[in-house]
């Protein structure tokens, strides 16, 4: 009887160690949301392309002769999928990403039509020190573009192109 009763208690007790190590998808605790800085409120988004309008103009009457390309959107999957494509490429490249860098550039021309306005992202990184390297100091280089690795466009144009900031 006394070794049942071991036995029972070694079972329940094993059986609240993996309900305590291996808890259930849904009690797991949600991530901590971490507001990252330089966030803008949308009056001051408004500030911002506000104050753009008169380069644009200039951009839209003298050199495209049309409304120009004001933004670009990405898909929250298309954002997630090259992030993490572009830190695996990175790795593999010999860099640790640590941002993107947003470019503005401009699609071909089309016959006699000027090509839009676009805006791509570039990863951005530090090379990485060899192992063993016999310099006691980390290189104080900054963080740059990863030229190698291969950067994100063919987001969508505005609708219309030129639509100022809300959509």
């Amino acid at each position: 009887m006394k070794k049942l009763a071991l036995l029972i208690l070694g079972v329940l007790l094993g059986m609240l160690l993996c309900y305590l190590y291996l808890k259930p998808d849904n009690m797991a605790e949600e991530p901590e949301i971490i507001k990252p800085k330089g966030v803008i409120t949308s009056k001051e988004a408004k500030t911002l392309d506000a104050a753009f309008n008169s380069r644009h103009e200039l951009i839209s009457d003298s050199i495209v002769k049309r409304p120009d390309n004001r933004s670009s959107w990405y898909s929250l999957e298309d954002m997630r999928n090259y992030l993490d494509y572009a830190e695996n490429q990175a790795k593999e490249l010999g860099y640790t990403m640590d941002g993107v860098r947003i470019y503005l550039g401009a699609h071909a021309n089309e016959g006699d039509q000027v090509g839009y306005t676009t805006m791509f992202l570039i990863p951005t990184g530090t090379k990485n020190l060899e192992e063993g390297s016999s310099s006691p100091l980390p290189t104080l280089k900054g963080s740059g573009d990863i030229s190698e690795g291969d950067g994100l466009n063919n987001g969508e144009n505005g609708e219309p192109p030129s639509a100022n900031y809300p959509q």
